[in-house]
């Protein structure tokens, strides 16, 4: 007999199949005999030549869709940046396209030597090439050349302090963009004067192409003043930021030297042209067929998840419907957990699931929030189950505890309600599914 955690379980698959990167690239790229066609909404890019034509790109999903390329295209080149975990120290190769290792959630040693290496051959490529830029989530760790002035000591710490004090992508974004010579718009100056054309799997919420990894191949609405009081929000008078960062943006928001990032109305935005091919939307309105299949009435949650994992739990436990039968509440998004000292070992999925449980307990309900990359945290999880059950399961002090310490993973560790599907290959933000059979 089926359970509930089965269903969760083929819920999720399919929300992770809709956004399988491979696939969603190949349904945008056509060959023309020695052409390449890139569907940009209703409208075609017809490329060069395909010895015109030239990869680049980074995310968590650029293996996969480096591959799609290479299986439509082997005559293309390029280099694209994945994660270490995924293509291993040394990288790989699909066909003339090499696939670089890189770091995250925090820039290393590996991201910035890919970078290099990347922007290196970039400069190399045709000048009339198009360069097709694939993005996915995670670039902004991957994909990382420090603005002048910047050193990658201060990109690495900036990035471990955003996220250790809870900063949103918006925040992170906007900041990282103005401290970097690759994000911001910043690709498409470095690959002038070649067309860049980016095919983006978006993890951020809106779906907006200059959040994306940091929007390195479209244009920045984003200033250093707007920088600057999205970090003051957090960090009054720049308290924890390393100097040079700081620096950077006053003396940019000032007029002093350091040059914005690309504008919309800038005429090398001409040459940049961007699409979103795949979203948590995506992913949601797969996993609603998939709860109707099973004979699920489906709500899903309109409002985008956002804020503090813990109270956007509590918040989205109140609204599980009351109406009677089998139902399926679904909700996507991005939460965020301030850690600030804590040295508990989880992630904002587990942390969300946690909070989640306290109010379920004793009612007829069972839970999964997940990452749709397979990774929440510094962990081996997705995320976690949670249901009536967990509290008495896990003891009510020790989830407390927990909460408090941002130590989730051990305490879903010990009753067994981590979530291990491993890496999809994919990303698109989180999802939340919760069942009433």
């Amino acid at each position: 007999m089926r359970s509930a955690r089965d269903d969760l379980i083929a819920i999720y698959r399919a929300a992770i199949d809709a956004v399988d990167p491979e696939r969603l690239v190949r349904g945008r790229l056509e060959r023309r005999g020695a052409r390449l066609a890139i569907a940009l909404g209703r409208e075609r890019v017809l490329t060069p030549r395909l010895d015109r034509v030239w990869v680049a790109g980074a995310g968590k999903a650029a293996l996969a869709m480096a591959r799609a390329v290479a299986t439509i295209a082997p005559e293309v080149s390029g280099v694209v940046i994945a994660p270490a975990a995924v293509v291993g120290p040394r990288g790989t190769r699909l066909g003339r396209i090499h696939v670089l290792p890189g770091d995250h959630p925090v820039p290393g040693r590996r991201s910035y030597a890919s970078t290099r290496r990347l922007l290196v051959a970039l400069s190399r490529a045709p000048r009339d090439a198009t360069v097709l830029f694939l993005l996915s989530g995670g670039a902004s760790a991957l994909l990382a050349a420090p603005a002048p002035g910047v050193t990658t000591a201060d990109k690495s710490a900036l990035n471990r302090w955003l996220l250790r004090c809870g900063a949103d992508i918006a925040t992170m974004n906007a900041v990282r963009k103005h401290v970097s010579a690759v994000k911001g718009g910043g690709l498409v100056r470095l690959a002038a004067p070649r067309t860049v054309v980016t095919l983006a799997l978006s993890d951020v919420p809106g779906d907006d192409l200059s959040v994306i990894g940091s929007g390195p191949g479209v244009p920045d609405p984003t200033t250093f003043a707007d920088a600057i009081e999205r970090l003051r929000a957090v960090a009054p008078m720049g308290r924890g930021v390393p100097r040079r960062v700081w620096q950077r943006l006053v003396d940019g928001a000032a007029g002093r030297g350091p040059e914005e990032t690309l504008k919309p109305r800038d005429p090398a935005a001409r040459r940049a042209l961007a699409v979103v091919i795949g979203s948590n939307r995506t992913a949601l309105t797969a996993a609603a067929r998939a709860a109707r299949r099973l004979g699920y009435r489906v709500v899903r949650r309109r409002a985008t998840l956002r804020g503090e994992a813990a109270e956007v739990a509590r918040r989205l436990v109140e609204e599980l419907p009351d109406a009677p039968g089998p139902v399926c509440l679904l909700a996507g998004g991005e939460t965020h957990v301030t850690v600030g000292d804590a040295r508990g070992l989880g992630g904002r999925s587990q942390e969300l699931a946690l909070a989640a449980a306290e109010r379920l307990a004793g009612r007829d309900w069972t839970l999964l929030a997940a990452g749709t990359d397979g990774i929440d945290g510094r962990t081996d999880a997705a995320g976690a189950f949670c249901d009536g059950t967990t509290l008495r399961r896990g003891g009510r002090r020790a989830a407390e505890r927990a909460l408090r310490e941002h130590d989730t993973y051990p305490f879903f560790a010990r009753i067994g309600d981590l979530f291990r599907p491993g890496a999809t290959g994919t990303n698109a933000m989180d999802v939340v599914i919760a069942l009433r059979r």
